[in-house]
């Protein structure tokens, strides 16, 4: 009995090694296509949004700012979610100032309010509190002073979007910076939302640098076919605690994040 309890902690600790490493070439990957992607935009900065709540955005937003950082690069990851925040969450460090009160002139650069070296070669300016205008502040002049001004100090800029299924804010944004990387849910983003999504951004001029599908199953089709509900989150409101994303990080992100501070003694 001792024996087979002891072979499947070995095959436990061996099982989640190999998941490591995949998670880990996973993300690699989308780095590399990344790269190429945004170097023959002429533009420094991507946006990451999704159709609907619940893709695994945001997450996958972190660890791909956590992944561009190892190669060296100045990386800047900004929470731009104003109306259900995630990044300070995933990160686990406070949200009583950020992005919203930077464009809304409360706070100037200069106050400290990004979060430096967050994890190697990676900052984070957090979404700060809900506005009552996130949409208009995305789409103002400040927004864009600001991105003008970053894009000359960091080389990569990814921004964490809210949905394009739910809000326009994402599509604000577009007048300011033209790519977009989509993410979208095995089992759960219909190919209609994928559409919808791409005649959106082409409808602004928006440049589609690439698909990045998450929590992907070794069977069955890549899209779910006729998912008819997301489980009520027409009103944005409602939509945020992004509870449900936990099944995408017990499949590996989190763990990443987690390790990457471990590795670095950068456990915030």
């Amino acid at each position: 009995m001792q024996d087979n309890v002891n072979n499947k902690e070995y095959n436990d600790v061996v099982s989640e090694k190999v998941n490591g490493f995949f998670i880990t070439e996973a993300y690699k990957t989308i780095r590399t296509n990344l790269q190429f992607a945004i170097s023959t935009s002429e533009d420094n900065v991507a946006m990451v949004t999704s159709f609907e709540p619940n893709a695994g955005k945001s997450i996958t937003t972190a660890n791909i700012a956590i992944t561009m950082g190892q190669t060296g690069a100045r990386v800047l990851l900004i929470d731009a979610d104003m109306r259900n925040a995630s990044q300070h969450k995933i990160f686990n460090i406070q949200n009583n100032d950020g992005l919203s009160r930077l464009l809304s002139g409360f706070s100037k650069p200069e106050d400290a309010i990004f979060r430096k070296n967050i994890r190697p070669n990676l900052d984070l300016l957090t979404a700060g509190p809900m506005p009552p205008n996130p949409s208009e502040l995305l789409g103002s002049k400040n927004m864009g002073k600001l991105l003008e001004t970053l894009r000359k100090v960091y080389d990569y800029i990814f921004i964490d979007c809210p949905p394009v299924g739910v809000v326009s804010d994402a599509l604000s944004l577009l007048s300011h910076t033209k790519n977009v990387a989509m993410i979208v849910r095995h089992k759960q983003t219909r190919h209609d939302d994928i559409r919808h999504t791409i005649d959106s951004l082409k409808a602004l001029e928006g440049k589609l640098l690439g698909v990045v599908v998450t929590d992907v199953a070794d069977e069955g089709a890549l899209f779910a076919g006729k998912y008819g509900r997301y489980g009520r989150y027409g009103r944005y409101g409602r939509y945020g605690r992004y509870g449900k994303y936990g099944d995408y990080a017990a499949s590996g992100a989190q763990k990443y994040i987690d390790a990457s501070a471990e590795a670095t003694g950068n456990n915030k």
